[in-house]
């Protein structure tokens, strides 16, 4: 079947709900059954417009989103069979107009400059909606490139390098000013950045690895997955055993990067039961059919070695509800405890921000160790904002994109006072 009878098929499966369950569903509000209808009528570049209303990652989110916990999840096709898939119609617009600009241009502040720190998709965002309404915006990026989780942390085989960077060029074609190389406490700082712009949006965010508190964890050949996905720098797995701790899509990227890279056995070690990974079906599927492991109701208790990881300890858990509450924890079960060899142990339990670099900037912290923001994301600084993995919440490329999106409303309504 041609690609374009596909998704005329997809499309027509589509009942365009009044209701709009796939909408809610969806962190960005995209308006789902209308950009479909468009590419019902063959209104792609209509579709296109639809989608750019409230996002400028179409090609990107439409590829790498956990459909099936947000769009799809919600689609009521799904009740009594296969949901629509959003995200293929989703990205094959993006794709369709992948040499077509990015338009809606507004003029509703003119000659205000804003500075972004961090051109990841929360940065990005921000800079297109900022862009859009006539700022002057200019990106502060530490790496080479724009992207950063983009570029920086998601493997080419699951999205292509050259979707990203028409993605990103087409939003610095808005006349975006991009400086690399930018390091906030080094040779960027913020008050020197207040005197210069009339808005500041933060958007660096959260790139260290977490690592379990575990017996072992510094020993040599504990790593974290963050680290070696930004930097794509990996000891030499051949013929070596590795465990994977955590269950989310950094897991199962890291375990399918460790696949190819000649490891005798990829071992993905998760607490509770595979319906309840934070990962998406299709990427753990993808794992299992390239032959990953996987070992549920298992926890981490210890880490063994001479210097160097030897062994791995588990526990085995079993899952029980708290009183009042429907979801189940993951409890360890007494005297359960077995030992693999292992050697390598890599930590994807989630990622943390550079604290020391927030608070040497004035900047004022939540309970979880996030930068603090109110409804409209500013920080306790005046002028200051902040958004995405910085400030934790669900640490998705939607959801960030999402924070991107409201700040620069939030930063539109502060300029106009």
């Amino acid at each position: 079947m041609e690609k374009i009878d596909e998704i005329m098929e997809i499309a027509n499966y589509c009942l365009n709900c009044k209701t709009k369950p796939c909408q809610n569903g969806c962190p960005l509000g995209n308006n789902i059954p209308e950009f479909i209808k468009c590419v019902k009528e063959d209104k792609l570049e209509e579709a296109f417009n639809v989608l750019q209303e409230t996002t400028v990652l179409s090609s990107i989110c439409g590829r790498i989103c956990p459909h099936s916990k947000q769009c799809e999840g919600n689609c009521v096709r799904g009740i009594k069979g296969k949901p629509v898939d959003i995200g293929l119609l989703e990205s094959f617009v993006g794709d369709a107009n992948k040499d077509k600009n990015i338009n809606l241009k507004e003029n509703l502040v003119s000659n205000k400059k804003v500075a972004i720190i961090g051109g990841g998709p929360s940065g990005l965002t921000a800079a297109a909606f900022l862009a859009r309404s006539g700022c002057n915006v200019t990106i502060y990026e530490k790496e080479e490139k724009l992207g950063g989780i983009l570029n920086y942390g998601i493997p080419d085989f699951r999205l292509d390098k050259k979707v990203i960077n028409n993605t990103i060029e087409k939003i610095v074609d808005l006349g975006i000013n991009v400086k690399n190389g930018y390091i906030l406490g080094e040779n960027l700082n913020l008050e020197n950045l207040k005197k210069e712009y009339d808005a500041i949006y933060l958007a660096f965010g959260a790139n260290n690895s977490c690592f379990m508190d575990v017996e072992g964890k510094d020993l040599e050949n504990v790593y974290g997955a963050n680290e070696l996905l930004k930097y794509n720098e990996h000891p030499d797995y051949s013929g070596k055993d590795v465990a994977i701790i955590g269950g989310g899509n950094v897991a199962i990227d890291i375990a399918r990067t460790v696949k190819r890279l000649n490891a005798k056995s990829v071992n993905i070690i998760y607490r509770r039961e595979e319906k309840q990974m934070p990962a998406e079906p299709k990427e753990i599927n993808d794992a299992k059919n390239e032959g990953v492991n996987f070992i549920h109701k298992a926890n981490l208790v210890k880490i063994i070695g001479n210097n160097r990881v030897e062994k791995i300890e588990l526990i085995k858990t079993e899952l029980v509800k708290k009183e009042g509450e429907t979801r189940e924890y993951p409890v360890n079960i007494e005297n359960s405890n077995y030992q693999i060899n292992m050697d390598y142990v890599i930590m994807a339990i989630g990622s943390k921000i550079n604290k020391k670099l927030a608070i040497e900037n004035g900047l004022e912290l939540n309970e979880k160790g996030y930068v603090k923001v109110d409804e409209n994301y500013n920080t306790n600084i005046e002028g200051v904002f902040a958004g995405g993995d910085l400030i934790g919440g669900k640490c998705t490329v939607a959801w960030a994109s999402k924070a991107g999106r409201e700040a620069a409303k939030s930063i539109i309504k502060y300029l106009q006072f």
